[in-house]
């Protein structure tokens, strides 16, 4: 069993949230530090949410337990897109400022089920093992 910790994401205004997709971006032990490199993790952060700011919820988590994959992002379908049947998207090694516009630009046009993503994110796609994603949407 993991002992993961969450940092609490602020709670969206009455029905602020409810119709947008949410991305998940690990800051845990190896995502968001200095493991990983050549890459700004604070800019990247406040970039996610300064350019979906009011499309989509942008959360920080502690750890997805993927950290071989470090940075990891899951984007979450809004209940539109997952209603057209999109699904969790997980998406690692996102250590380029080029694959987190790609992300955020995808996330605007509707995201998981609403919108293809750019084929450039397939090389970032990847499947976590059952138990990481069952304590994703705990």
């Amino acid at each position: 069993m993991s002992k993961r910790s969450r940092r609490a994401a602020p709670a969206p205004a009455a029905g602020a949230g409810a119709a947008r997709p949410t991305v998940t971006v690990c800051r845990g032990c190896c995502c968001g530090t200095p493991k990983v490199p050549g890459l700004d993790h604070t800019a990247q952060l406040r970039g996610l949410r300064e350019a979906l700011d009011g499309t989509a919820t942008v959360r920080v988590t502690d750890c997805l337990d993927a950290c071989e994959r470090a940075n990891v992002i899951v984007v979450q379908p809004s209940p539109a897109g997952r209603r057209a049947g999109g699904r969790p998207v997980w998406l690692g090694l996102v250590n380029d400022p080029d694959a987190t516009a790609d992300i955020a630009t995808w996330i605007e046009g509707g995201g998981p089920g609403l919108t293809e993503p750019p084929g450039i994110l397939d090389l970032y796609a990847f499947s976590p093992s059952r138990r990481v994603r069952a304590e994703l949407d705990e």
